[in-house]
C-alpha cells in the first residue's frame, strides 16, 4: 500500500474531490482525518468507510482548527481542499464576495497549514517525508476564464502560497504542491450547473472547454492526490500540476 502507515488529514471530506481522495488514500493503507463543516456529509462517509476518522471542522476558525491539531498526532500529508466558486466579472463581485472568497480559499490553507506544520516539520527531522497538497485550478494564474474573477485570484494566490512554503522548507524536507483540476464532476459543478438560467446549455459549455470531451471525474484526480501525498513524489514540490483534460495545452 503507497501510504501504509502515514497520517492525513483532509479538508472539506464530506464530497466531491476531498471525499473520493480520503476514500483513496484510505484504500492505500493511510489514517485519515477527514473533516468538514457539514456532519450529516462525514456521517456518510464514516459509513462508507469506518477506518476513516472524521471530524467537525470549519477552516474558517482559527481556534477549531487549532484546538483539532493538538488532538491529533503529527501529520504525514495534509491536503488543503476546501474552497467555493464564485461567478462573475469585478463588477459582480463585491466586497463582501471578495473577502469571503480568499478568507474560504486562501486564508483557511494558511490557518491550518500554520498550526499543523510545526509536528510535519518535525516528522521531516525524523526522517520521514511529509507533504502538504493545497487545492488551486486551472482557473488561476495558469489560464484566466470568463466569470471567474475572484475564484481565479484566489487559486493564483494559493499557487504563490504554495510555491513559498516550498521554497521555504524544501531544506527541511518538507514538499508542498498544488493541484490544479480541469472542470470536474462534483456536487459543486452540478449546482452551479442546476442555478443556470439554461441547465442543459450550460452542461453543455463546459464539456466544450475541455479538450478530451468530457467533465473530468474525481477518480481522474484521485490518483494525482495519491501521488503527492505518498513517497513516489518525494522529488516534486513547489509544483502546480495540471489535471485538466487538456485545457492548457
Amino acid at each position: 500500500m503507497r501510504l501504509q502507515g502515514k497520517t492525513l488529514l483532509i479538508t472539506a471530506a464530506g464530497q466531491g474531490i476531498g471525499r473520493a481522495s480520503a476514500l483513496a488514500c484510505a484504500w492505500e493503507g493511510a489514517r485519515v482525518i477527514a473533516t468538514d463543516v457539514q456532519p450529516a456529509l462525514l456521517e456518510t462517509l464514516a459509513s462508507e468507510a469506518p477506518q476513516v476518522q472524521t471530524a467537525v471542522l470549519d477552516v474558517r476558525d482559527g481556534a477549531a482548527i487549532a484546538a483539532l491539531a493538538a488532538q491529533l498526532p503529527p501529520l504525514d500529508g495534509l491536503f488543503n481542499c476546501a474552497g467555493f466558486v464564485h461567478e462573475g466579472s469585478i463588477l459582480g463581485c463585491d466586497e463582501a464576495a471578495w473577502d469571503f472568497s480568499f478568507d474560504l480559499n486562501v486564508k483557511s490553507m494558511y490557518r491550518v497549514t500554520r498550526a499543523f506544520l510545526p509536528g510535519m516539520l518535525d516528522k521531516a527531522a525524523q526522517g520521514s517525508a511529509p507533504s502538504i497538497l493545497n487545492m488551486a485550478s486551472m482557473a488561476s494564474s495558469i489560464k484566466g476564464f470568463p466569470n471567474r474573477f475572484v475564484y481565479g485570484a484566489t487559486k493564483a494566490a494559493v499557487i504563490g502560497l504554495t510555491k513559498s512554503i516550498a521554497a521555504d522548507f524544501v531544506a527541511r524536507g518538507l514538499r508542498c504542491n498544488a493541484l490544479c483540476p480541469g472542470t470536474v464532476d462534483t456536487p459543486s459543478l452540478r449546482g452551479r450547473i442546476a442555478n443556470a438560467p439554461d441547465p442543459v446549455q450550460a452542461e453543455k459549455n463546459f464539456i466544450a472547454r475541455q479538450p478530451m470531451g468530457r467533465l473530468a471525474t474525481v477518480d481522474d484526480i484521485t490518483p494525482m492526490v495519491v501521488y503527492l501525498l505518498s513517497d513516489e513524489s518525494r522529488f516534486v514540490t513547489g509544483q502546480a500540476l495540471s489535471v485538466d483534460g487538456g485545457v492548457t495545452i
